[in-house]
């Protein structure tokens, strides 16, 4: 079992379940810290954040880091892993796409 599953209360490590809020295309997301990009980016109900030169819709794919998948821009630092970067309270999020070109 996860440990985020267990009430803050029984938590072996102790974890404080602190609060951050970051942005995302200039809407407010609220998260816990600790989470990931990607993960506050989940619960907070988007499964796709960017969209290939095709247009399909990608998100989380492999969540290591490894697909690339889930590319976005982060205080203005491109194509950064939502799976990899850990959230800051303040964080601006901006979603990427590749359109394609004639």
């Amino acid at each position: 079992m996860s440990g985020w599953l267990q009430p803050r209360d029984r938590d072996p490590v102790g974890r404080t379940d602190r609060p951050i809020r970051i942005t995302v295309d200039g809407e407010p997301v609220t998260g816990i810290a600790g989470q990931s990009v990607a993960g506050i980016l989940l619960a907070a109900g988007r499964t796709s954040w960017r969209t290939t030169r095709s247009g399909a819709p990608r998100g989380v794919f492999c969540g290591i880091g490894a697909c690339f998948d889930c590319l976005l821009t982060v205080n203005d630092v491109p194509d950064v892993r939502a799976c990899r970067r850990p959230a800051a309270d303040g964080d601006e999020v901006r979603t990427q796409s590749r359109e394609e070109t004639a």
